[in-house]
């Protein structure tokens, strides 16, 4: 809906399509749109890829007749998202990337700037909707109109005061194709522009490449439930639960990764049905809709990005730590990756899932 004028928003633009359009919406609605890039990786092999996306993006805000700032927040990202990456997977656990990079960038740094600007709103091109909810009374994070991209998984993460203030200007649309077919009515260089990868900092997308230039690979064992050794592993971070191919091991039947144990440097497998657990266990938790969890509830819960949500009850453990008792058994909870709660299609929180059982 159209907004009193002059409202100031921050627009985080990479140069592609979704953001591009964002910030075109943003302007038609009535705000004072402040393109903003972020330069978040400095590696010379990619420099030119970033500087191509701030290119892009600075020739979007021209076009559009609104400021561009480049913000270098190359230490910020090194820190608190590659670091983190890289020390999960030396303590055997699979991050979420993306995760960080929302907590402590694009919905930390970028509120920072936008304090100093005096803009009211951070906006993204995600794949979600910010909208008052009856049944909270209170502003919310709820799904995108278009469940296939819908990105509301990855935003857990904003600080609870923050929500009020952020914009999805995208949450309404039902397709990626109608954000394409209005770049290119509006002569956009982005309409055309392919998805990003899913690892931004490692385009070739060789993350077992990468890690070994920072987790020197230890071989070890490969075990069996019963602890019968197997074969050999390659380094534990070449590994993650649910993982079939790549293991060297012949077998009558598939055999799958069902657990990384840092401490024994063992990779264990075992049959598709061992992965299958009722429980898991999670931590720092951050919640929108309540400031700390006092009770149990019922919730659905989401263990991945492209995974369907899933009834379950959440039990609150103290020091921001839950345990969830699934309705059905769920196949390859990860250690490092998040579980994000909802209820109908309002994201309630969630947090980093630290391990996994089957109860009776």
């Amino acid at each position: 809906m159209p907004v009193n004028a002059k409202q100031k928003v921050v627009m985080g633009m990479s140069g592609g399509v979704d953001s591009s359009v964002a910030a075109m919406l943003l302007q038609e609605q009535g705000y004072e749109v402040i393109g903003v890039t972020m330069k978040l990786w400095h590696d010379s092999r990619y420099d030119s890829i970033t500087e191509d996306n701030s290119a892009d993006a600075k020739k979007i805000c021209d076009l559009l007749g609104i400021q561009h700032y480049t913000l270098d927040l190359a230490d910020e990202f090194k820190k608190y998202v590659v670091d983190n990456f890289i020390e999960c997977y030396a303590r055997a656990l699979t991050p979420n990337p993306c995760v960080e990079c929302n907590k402590h960038l694009k919905f930390g740094a970028m509120f920072e700037f936008a304090d100093k600007l005096g803009a009211e709103f951070v906006a993204t091109g995600h794949y979600a909707k910010r909208c008052y909810d009856e049944k909270f009374g209170m502003q919310v994070i709820k799904k995108s109109n278009s469940l296939k991209k819908d990105q509301s998984y990855v935003l857990y993460v904003i600080k609870k005061e923050y929500v009020p203030r952020v914009l999805f200007p995208l949450g309404e649309f039902e397709s990626k194709e109608q954000i394409r077919a209005i770049a290119a009515k509006n002569g956009f260089i982005s309409a055309k522009k392919p998805d990003s990868q899913e690892i931004c900092f490692i385009p070739d997308n060789d993350t077992a490449g990468f890690l070994d230039m920072y987790i020197k690979p230890k071989c070890g064992d490969i075990l069996n439930k019963s602890g019968n050794v197997l074969g050999r592993h390659t380094g534990l971070a070449h590994y993650t639960i649910g993982q079939r191919k790549g293991l060297g091991i012949s077998a009558p039947q598939p055999l799958f990764v069902t657990d990384i144990d840092a401490e024994t440097n063992t990779v264990s497998v075992g049959s598709n049905s061992d992965l299958f657990s009722n429980v898991l266990y999670a931590e720092n938790m951050n919640w929108l809709i309540f400031d700390d969890m006092k009770a149990s509830l019922r919730a659905y819960a989401k263990i991945r990005y492209a995974a369907n949500e899933v009834p379950a009850r959440i039990i609150p453990c103290g020091r921001g730590k839950v345990k969830v008792i699934f309705d059905e058994p769920q196949r390859a909870a990860t250690p490092g990756q998040s579980v994000v709660f909802y209820i109908n299609d309002c994201v309630i929180g969630g947090g980093i899932i630290t391990k996994r059982k089957s109860e009776q």
